[in-house]
């Protein structure tokens, strides 16, 4: 029998021993041979970064086995499901746990670090150089610093340009790891990440699965069937995903008015970009502006 898959969030691994946290935003885990490695299978709903240091841990994602070993990184996104965990009793690391609105805070512009999470979905797991792996020891720390400085007016202000800052070096790890031509993709590999960067770009003013096919000079069957085997997302779940996003970008760091807004993002009209917004964020526009 199948066993049920349960689903996580931060508040549930705020439960594990010996981490620091910022609301249920953002979890901090240094004593991962502490953790309570569950039994069952577990669908994330929120972003894992964590670096081994020593001993190793197996498990599975997404029905495929993983191997996290000393001096490897792992970046994980939301959806996954995880299970299977065998992990050494010596398992040492570092570990941080971001929920999916906080990270979309972090979010200077809708192209930010987009390489670092495509890679991600396939290669959730690669080496860090000895200098790299101090880097990200280095960031957690401060970071870990600033979340226990309860006191500090710009606490969250601070730790959101840390992060922000410390994604942009896995980022660039992760450029210097393609340019040498380490990493093979497949052919929906591939498509994926010419979609995904094609909505970059276009989403806008154009949210057809449609159009995307066509510029990708392949059926939208095709592309739906690639970006769900890749992603285990849709088209248009993409699609609506990076609209969210701008439109969140242009709420939190302009003074665009919503009615302008509408219009840059070619919606028919401001109620209607009012709707689609609370279906998918579960607040209107000028509600999330205010928070």
């Amino acid at each position: 029998m199948d066993k049920t898959i349960v689903e996580t969030d931060i508040e549930k691994a705020k439960l594990w021993n010996g981490g620091e946290s910022l609301g249920n935003d953002l979890l901090l885990l240094d004593r991962l041979a502490e953790a309570p490695f569950p039994k069952e299978p577990r669908r994330m709903n929120f972003i894992l970064i964590g670096l081994c240091t020593r001993g190793s841990v197996r498990y599975r994602m997404d029905m495929k086995e993983q191997l996290l070993t000393p001096g490897h990184v792992i970046i994980a996104s939301e959806r996954h499901v995880i299970d299977q965990y065998e992990a050494t009793s010596d398992l040492e690391g570092l570990c941080m746990i971001v929920s999916v609105s906080f990270y979309n805070e972090i979010m200077r512009n809708v192209s930010d670090l987009s390489a670092l999470f495509l890679f991600s979905y396939n290669h959730p797991i690669f080496p860090l150089a000895e200098r790299e792996q101090q880097v990200f020891r280095d960031y957690f720390y401060v970071i870990r610093n600033r979340v226990l400085q309860t006191g500090n007016l710009f606490r969250r202000d601070l730790i959101r340009t840390l992060m922000l800052a410390m994604f942009y070096d896995l980022s660039n790890v992760i450029y210097k790891f393609q340019q040498v031509g380490e990493v093979r993709q497949s052919r929906a590999e591939v498509l994926f990440t010419q979609f995904i960067r094609l909505v970059e770009m276009n989403c806008r003013h154009e949210r057809r699965v449609s159009w995307y096919a066509q510029q990708l000079c392949i059926t939208p069957k095709y592309l739906s069937e690639a970006v769900k085997h890749v992603s285990r997302r849709t088209p248009n779940e993409w699609i609506d995903n990076y609209v969210i996003l701008e439109a969140r970008v242009l709420l939190k760091n302009t003074t665009k008015t919503i009615k302008e807004i509408t219009k840059e993002l070619h919606f028919p009209n401001q109620s209607f970009l009012g709707k689609y917004f609370k279906e998918h964020v579960g607040m209107s526009p000028s509600e999330y502006r205010k928070l």
